[in-house]
């Protein structure tokens, strides 16, 4: 009789350890949520902030390309509208092979392939990090500045030697001239570093070109 009441008051006492053991897990439990809630509300602020989280996260491709950060709708436009820009600055480029005759021409035309295939790369990540198209609905380039028409092409890639030389002198100089009037206004109204940063690249480069141009344009 003993032995029972000793197994029953083991087995009473057993019971009330579970449940003061379940009720202080309880509480752990309870405060474990709370600080869970708390933390799940920091974390939906962080997004709203305006690109950071997108530019960081969306794309790791993008975030090396860099420009982290706020940016604004004049960032937007200048990398759609300067990426078809570059493009065909490499197109023009491109047909100096077996056309271009003098040696400074050659000389710009590998300075142009250098500086701006990588400057589109470099766009086309912005903005897909960013979360904006590459195109802006420009079509073939109607309306930016310097762009060359559909028969300047044409007539560039009709001509070889000098009379290439001069024509893609010409050409190019215009097509600079637009390329530093979008940078500065990119420097005037955008809000990305990273993005002015490159249109004050643009500014000086490209001028430099221009005035490199016009010197050959001077002596041929």
């Amino acid at each position: 009789m003993r032995s029972f009441t000793n197994r029953t008051a083991r087995k009473s006492a057993l019971v009330g350890a579970v449940a003061a053991a379940g009720l202080l897990l309880s509480a752990c439990g309870t405060d474990d949520p709370m600080s869970g809630m708390d933390h799940g509300s920091k974390t939906a602020t962080a997004p709203a902030a305006p690109s950071a989280p997108a530019s960081a996260t969306a794309s790791g491709a993008a975030a090396e390309a860099g420009a982290p950060g706020a940016f604004n709708d004049a960032d937007v436009m200048f990398a759609q509208m300067m990426i078809p820009h570059h493009e065909q600055a490499l197109e023009m480029a491109k047909l100096a092979t077996g056309r271009a005759e003098d040696s400074e021409v050659k000389e710009l035309v590998a300075a142009v392939e250098r500086a701006q295939d990588p400057e589109i790369t470099k766009m086309k990540g912005w903005l897909k990090g960013w979360g904006r198209p590459e195109s802006a609905g420009h079509g073939s380039g109607h309306g930016m500045p310097g762009m060359m028409s559909e028969q300047d092409m044409k007539d560039l890639a009709a001509a070889k030697g000098k009379a290439f030389d001069r024509k893609f002198a010409e050409l190019m100089i215009a097509h600079h001239e637009g390329a530093v009037a979008m940078a500065e206004d990119e420097r005037k109204n955008g809000g990305n570093a990273t993005a002015k940063a490159l249109a004050d690249d643009v500014v000086r480069t490209q001028s430099a070109e221009i005035a490199a141009l016009r010197k050959i344009l001077d002596r041929l």
